[in-house]
């Protein structure tokens, strides 16, 4: 009989196992020739990145794992590193992260969505008129920024519809530093001249600050003044809601001249709290805080036994301290009303 005599036609289904053919390992190489670049735009799986002074584009490589890649992330990079149309590297590992900033849906969500990575500062855009400020947008994007570790700046938009006295003295308490300006065109074109927009720049140079508003409020009109070339798109307020449309649609980190970095980000209507832990919303309202040191244990600081009403009612908060207070108790209600 011969060597093959004993296959017949049904043979032909049999395959020969490639299993063990080739060692696998767990062992992941070291990349030790990678280059650290910032992800300056995320936009269907491809990453816009800086590199020494130039745009590189790069895919997720399949050791990357399952971590997300986010605004300001600093990565490490191998492949294709020049920069050119058609060239495409593959980011092989994230570096450590100094901060994130993160929001959720809503506040009874627990599911995190991080805005952008190694921010130094968040800059809440809020205007003065048309639409409305809206003091407890503020707040909330307070209570995250301290909780991420970034210093906040809130910038006052529309000046020229609206005092604000009124909405500056809520915060006078916190010492928290603004800015106000108007971007309607000045005499000749153009925003160049606004009054404060010099003050903001000092402010934003050298940092990385993350821009966020709810829609309408001019932030896209305001990115354009501080960066030119990067040519947002604005929109207008419907005079029937009060709201804006959505002209930004995903982050992006543009360079600012003399230094420092800008994310605009896409307008919210709502900042979820779900990831923050509820026992530390009161540690982040510094006009607060100290009234509730003498809390019984355990306070919820929304019972009668709180102390912070009678640090309210001693005036210890100012002024706008019974509006603080019940921001603060709102935020904690959306966490106990599942």
């Amino acid at each position: 009989m011969g060597r093959y005599d004993h296959y017949d036609e049904d043979s032909v289904r049999v395959r020969p196992s490639r299993r063990g053919s080739r060692p696998r390992t767990k062992d992941r190489p070291a990349h030790r020739d990678a280059e650290v670049g910032m992800v300056i735009a995320v936009d269907r799986g491809r990453y816009t990145t800086e590199l020494d002074g130039r745009h590189v584009i790069a895919m997720r490589a399949r050791e990357l794992g399952r971590g997300r890649v986010v605004v300001g992330d600093r990565v490490s990079m191998v492949g294709d590193l020049s920069g050119e149309p058609d060239a495409l590297a593959r980011i092989v590992r994230i570096e450590d992260r100094r901060t994130v900033l993160r929001r959720s849906a809503d506040d009874t969500d627990r599911v995190e969505r991080v805005i952008v990575a190694n921010a130094d500062q968040l800059v809440m855009v809020t205007a003065l008129a048309d639409p409305e400020p809206r003091p407890r947008m503020i707040d909330r994007c307070l209570v995250a920024a301290y909780d991420a570790g970034l210093s906040a700046l809130l910038v006052l938009t529309k000046a020229d519809l609206a005092d604000p006295g009124e909405l500056v003295g809520q915060y006078s308490a916190l010492d928290l530093p603004h800015v106000v300006l108007s971007l309607a065109p000045q005499p000749g074109g153009g925003t160049t001249g606004t009054p404060g927009l010099e003050d903001l720049r000092s402010r934003l140079r050298g940092r990385v600050s993350v821009l966020v508003g709810h829609s309408g409020v001019g932030k896209s009109t305001l990115v354009n003044a501080l960066v030119p070339a990067a040519e947002r798109a604005t929109g207008v307020v419907n005079e029937v809601t009060g709201r804006g449309r959505h002209t930004s649609t995903s982050a992006v980190a543009l360079p600012l001249d003399g230094g420092g970095w800008v994310v605009d980000t896409p307008g919210v209507r709502s900042f979820g709290l779900g990831h923050v832990d509820p026992a530390s919303f009161v540690s982040h309202f510094p006009d607060l805080a100290p009234g509730s040191l003498e809390c019984p244990r355990g306070c919820g600081h929304d019972e009668p036994e709180c102390a912070l009403d009678g640090w309210v009612a001693a005036d210890h908060a100012g002024p706008h301290g019974p509006a603080r207070l019940d921001s603060l108790r709102r935020l904690l209600r959306s966490r106990t009303t599942e």
